[in-house]
């Protein structure tokens, strides 16, 4: 403390403290299922950011909490966001395309590093998730798969992997889901029952 007291750069003001450390219980609850304590935390992530008065950093975390629900397979469209469209920056609004799958190679130098591919087509499903360190961002740009209809198993299989390792219920199940679709359609009756066991396992069941 002492040290930062004593340093150029000044302490980030608590608005924004607040708002970073509500956001990120926000998505974790979300992630894991639990929504009460989502919709409470963005409520006050919300209430932070809204006393800036700026609508560009508000879009922002409306951002955040739209690109959770595309993790997890939850396509609503972003009305949040919406509201806040014509006063948020270019690249809010180029990640609002992407996010609602409608991105195009213009708006790749807008989007992070790790999205590009996706926006350009420079590189495989399958290739390009996997360069995406972020288990989140890769959940994202899955879900945004998944909207533009190009999905592989391999796409799937990462998509599951990674809420697995993470513990994250929701697009979990989500993912499970869809991986268990595409068994049941190719005929693998083995390979649909053994999803099935971790979608129950996940399930709370009936006492």
């Amino acid at each position: 403390m002492l040290l930062s007291a004593c340093g150029n750069n000044p302490p980030a003001p608590d608005w924004q403290m607040n708002a970073k450390a509500s956001a990120e219980r926000a998505t974790q609850a979300w992630l894991t299922g639990n929504s009460r304590v989502e919709a409470a935390e963005f409520a006050r992530a919300r209430h932070e950011v809204a006393s800036t008065g700026q609508p560009a950093l508000l879009a922002r975390v409306e951002l955040l909490r739209c690109a959770a629900r595309v993790a997890a397979l939850d396509m609503q469209p972003c009305t949040g966001f919406d509201a806040l469209a014509a006063d948020a920056a270019p690249a809010e609004q180029a990640y609002a395309r992407y996010l609602a799958g409608r991105s195009s190679a213009a708006d790749a130098a807008l989007l992070a590093p790790p999205h590009r591919p996706l926006a350009t087509g420079s590189a495989t499903p399958d290739a390009a998730l996997a360069a995406i360190a972020d288990p989140l961002s890769r959940l994202v740009a899955a879900g945004v798969l998944f909207q533009r209809g190009q999905v592989t198993p391999g796409v799937i299989a990462q998509a599951v992997d990674t809420a697995s390792a993470q513990g994250w219920r929701r697009p979990l199940l989500a993912w499970l889901k869809v991986q268990q679709a595409r068994a049941q359609a190719g005929g693998a009756a083995d390979e649909v029952a053994r999803i099935q066991r971790r979608i129950e396992l996940m399930t709370p069941q009936p006492k």
